[in-house]
């Protein structure tokens, strides 16, 4: 599946972004979904994750209660709404996917075969 990522930009600390990750294919629906973030000199690390059917949600510490992932498989599309932004959140973030199996969530880079560009995040303060 191939992914293709936007919605990325600059904006001040507190402001909202909305990044939208699109599937080539109509399989999307069979793919669990995550969003990483990979900030200059750091490791890329999980962000978020959705089950296929939206259900099942997972978000890392540092992003519970400000992000919001979700998934409209008529659409083939995963979005991550980021609200009360800070500095921190300022990275290239990137859309995964995976088919569904195994350990739930699955949170490493490993865990997923398949990858979209990166859409650059910056927050100012």
């Amino acid at each position: 599946v191939q992914l293709q990522a936007s919605g990325g930009g600059l904006l001040h600390a507190g402001g909202s972004l909305r990044l939208s990750c699109a599937a080539s294919e109509r399989t999307f629906s069979t793919y669990t979904m995550a969003w990483f973030r990979q900030a200059p000199g750091k490791e890329r690390e999980i962000v978020a994750v959705i089950s296929i059917s939206g259900v099942l949600k997972y978000y890392a510490d540092s992003v519970k209660g400000r992000f919001t992932i979700s998934r409209d498989n008529n659409k083939n599309t995963v979005y991550l709404q980021m609200n009360s932004l800070k500095p921190e959140d300022t990275a290239e973030y990137h859309c995964a996917a995976r088919t569904p199996g195994g350990r739930w969530p699955a949170r490493t880079t490993n865990d997923y075969p398949y990858w979209g560009q990166g859409t650059q995040v910056t927050v100012s303060s």
